[in-house]
């Protein structure tokens, strides 16, 4: 998940711009997921995609302004190259015709990494701002992970592909 990182030297500072990273990854990685699926009716994968992008963008905004309203424009001493799908599903998740109970189980396996990321980290940290900024992140993952759960009730219980059959070319016999 994470690499080039030491969890022991990071101040608050550091860790809201991890934070920003974070949620702008995981929210670049779905807009990508929306452009390679691509739109196929109201309510697919792709429009799952787009509002767990839409979430992520909406939560780094408000960490960013946290950081801008401690921090003013003081540089950053961490970069995206430091960390590596943290919250972001991975690259192979997307598949053709995706259904969006699969949509939302990607989103769901992206929330519990979160939620273990910012949990594993804790046992390195020594600053008490950064251990209570990422106590109250992990939170927020735990809260995102139930509201996925409600979610499911919205979506037919199906990982299999989200086809139309109309839409399938069989050659004539």
């Amino acid at each position: 998940m994470v690499s080039k990182l030491d969890f022991s030297t990071l101040n608050l500072q550091d860790a809201l711009d991890l934070a920003v990273l974070i949620e702008k990854e995981a929210e670049e990685r779905y807009i990508l997921f929306v452009d390679l699926l691509g739109h196929g009716y109201s309510g697919d994968a792709a429009d799952f995609f787009a509002m767990m992008a839409k979430n992520e963008k909406r939560h780094g905004t408000e960490l960013a302004a946290r950081r801008r309203k401690l921090f003013g424009d003081a540089p950053s001493r961490v970069n995206a190259d430091m960390i590596e799908e943290v919250e972001a599903p991975g690259m192979g998740k997307p598949r053709p015709f995706m259904s969006p109970r699969h949509a939302l189980e990607v989103a769901m396996e992206s929330e519990v990494k979160a939620y273990e990321f910012f949990d594993q980290a804790l046992p390195g940290i020594s600053d008490k701002e950064v251990r209570k900024l990422f106590e109250e992140l992990r939170e927020e993952e735990a809260e995102h992970k139930r509201l996925l759960n409600l979610e499911k009730t919205k979506y037919p219980d199906t990982m299999e592909p989200d086809v139309d059959p109309d839409a399938v070319d069989t050659p004539a016999l």
